[in-house]
């Protein structure tokens, strides 16, 4: 466990940003692994999608972490939303009970599930990160801080980014402000910060490269729930063909050679 956190901690600090893919089950870790990729993440949504829920279950995503980290020799870092809890001590309990499931890392939000508040006030937000903070630097996890606000009808960056440097202040290792869109906010958050900072590219604008997100500093590049999205648009894409009588998706299925060779 700790080597595979030393190991993810040392991919944020290297000079070159790295991609941390989303996978949601055993399957699709493992054909990841075997692209080359070197570190994994959970995706909540991901797992929902699985379960054919709208939500995942704290226990359900404990399952699906576990199961993705015994997966692959690969460092997995645990999307746990906003910890299943309000109570800065509760939350962080999460980020515990990840470790033990095989997480490198881990990250925690400031989106309070509640459509009415959002999110969660800035004071109690940073108390939540370092509770969680403590935790995870005394199980060797690194600790992913989110700021929510862009993805939650709160399009004040300038807030987002002052989340993200209180954050910094209460220990987290890495910052993360899902619904950023341009390259240019994603330079106002980089230069704001001294942490390592991820950009998720599921709701970016597609056209931004990985040459340009290495250029303006940012040091971890994840899709979220996308790739999952794109499996199933995939999957109804066929089965609506299949329903319509028309077959010629088979065309198109890779060998099951070839993935049994990429599932190692």
């Amino acid at each position: 466990m700790s080597t595979r956190a030393d190991g993810f901690r040392a991919l944020h600090e290297r000079p070159e940003p790295f991609l941390l893919p989303n996978p949601w089950d055993a399957g699709t870790a493992r054909l990841l692994a075997g692209l080359g990729f070197e570190a994994l993440a959970t995706t909540s949504l991901g797992v929902a999608n699985a379960l054919g829920r709208r939500r995942a279950t704290r226990q359900d995503i404990l399952d699906n972490c576990r199961e993705i980290a015994a997966a692959t020799p690969l460092p997995v870092n645990a999307d746990l939303e906003n910890g299943f809890a309000d109570d800065p001590a509760e939350a962080a309990k999460m980020i515990e009970a990840a470790a033990e499931a095989g997480a490198a890392g881990a990250s925690i939000e400031d989106h309070t599930g509640d459509r009415d508040t959002p999110i969660y006030d800035f004071g109690l937000a940073v108390d939540r990160i370092r509770a969680a903070a403590e935790t995870a630097r005394a199980r060797s996890v690194v600790l992913t801080a989110r700021a929510e606000n862009l993805l939650h009808g709160v399009d004040d960056l300038g807030d987002t980014i002052k989340r993200l440097q209180a954050f910094e202040e209460a220990g987290a290792d890495v910052l993360y402000a899902p619904g950023l869109r341009t390259l240019d906010q994603m330079r106002a958050v980089v230069s704001s910060v001294g942490k390592p900072v991820n950009v998720v590219m599921g709701f970016a604008d597609p056209s931004i490269t990985l040459e340009q997100l290495a250029g303006i500093g940012v040091r971890r590049i994840s899709i979220g729930g996308a790739l999952s999205r794109l499996a199933l648009k995939s999957f109804m894409d066929g089965a609506r063909e299949m329903r319509a009588g028309r077959f010629g998706f088979v065309a198109d299925l890779p060998p099951i050679s070839e993935l049994h060779q990429a599932f190692g």
